[in-house]
C-alpha cells in the first residue's frame, strides 16, 4: 500500500495507524497525526485506502451508510491486515503498542480491524464520525476485547453518519466490556476542536502505557 510516515522524535512509545476518510488520501490526515501527539513520541502512519473512485481514495464501496459492500470491505481488509503485519515487523512496534484510528469510513476500517477476533488486539481504537459495519462475513469479536480503550467522537448536526451510528457503537462495546470515552457535539462530519483536545489527552493516556513490540 502506498503510505505517508511520520517517525517519533527519539525511540518511539507507539504506534499511530491514521485511515482517511471517503474520497481522501494518504496525506489527509498526516497532520492530524502532528496535532495528537504534539511530543512526538509515537510513530505516525497514514496507509491510501486501495479504490480510486472519481479521483479520491476508498476503502470500500457504499450501497448504504452503514453496511459496506461486502467484496470491496473484505479486499481492503486483507489488504490492509497484511498491510499492518509488515508495518510491526519493519518498525519493530507490536500491536499491543499500537492505536488504529480515522475518520469516517476510515474509522470504520480502525474498528473492522481492532475488533476483529482473527486479528491481533491493539492498544486502542479512535473513531472520529464513524460506525462499526454490518456486513456479510465480518462480526466484532468483543469476548476477545474486554477492557479494550476506545476513543469515540461525533457530530450531533452530522449529514453523512447520522449521531446513532456513534451511539449505538457506544453502546455495543460498552456491553461487551471495552472501556469507551465517548463525546459528542453539535458538529457536522467534521473533527471537532474540542473533541480533539480529548484525543489528545486520550492518546496519551494509553501510549504511555505502551512497551515496544518485538
Amino acid at each position: 500500500m502506498t503510505f505517508q510516515e511520520r517517525p517519533a522524535e527519539g525511540d518511539a512509545v507507539g504506534l499511530l495507524v491514521l485511515h482517511h476518510g471517503r474520497g481522501a488520501n494518504e496525506r489527509d490526515l498526516l497532520g492530524l497525526g502532528e496535532m495528537l501527539d504534539p511530543g512526538r513520541r509515537l510513530h505516525v502512519v497514514t496507509p491510501r485506502a486501495p479504490l480510486n473512485i472519481g479521483g479520491g481514495y476508498h476503502w470500500y464501496v457504499v450501497p448504504r451508510v452503514g453496511y459496506p459492500d461486502p467484496e470491496t470491505f473484505h479486499a481492503a481488509f486483507d489488504t490492509l491486515a497484511a498491510f499492518h503485519d509488515q508495518l510491526w515487523e519493519r518498525i519493530g512496534i507490536g500491536p499491543e503498542s499500537t492505536v488504529f484510528g480515522g475518520f469516517s469510513m476510515g474509522s470504520v476500517m480502525s474498528y473492522s480491524m481492532g475488533l476483529a477476533g482473527d486479528r491481533p488486539r491493539p492498544a486502542g481504537i479512535l473513531a472520529f464520525s464513524g460506525f462499526i459495519p454490518i456486513v456479510d462475513g465480518w462480526q466484532p469479536d468483543l469476548a476477545s476485547r474486554d477492557d479494550l480503550p476506545v476513543f469515540i467522537a461525533h457530530g450531533r448536526r452530522d449529514p453523512i453518519m447520522e449521531i446513532d451510528f456513534a451511539r449505538r457503537a457506544k453502546e455495543l462495546l460498552e456491553d461487551g466490556g471495552l472501556t469507551v470515552e465517548y463525546h459528542e457535539s453539535d458538529a457536522g462530519h467534521e473533527i471537532d476542536r474540542t473533541h480533539l483536545r480529548a484525543a489528545t489527552d486520550w492518546l496519551t493516556g494509553i501510549t504511555t502505557t505502551c512497551r515496544k513490540g518485538h
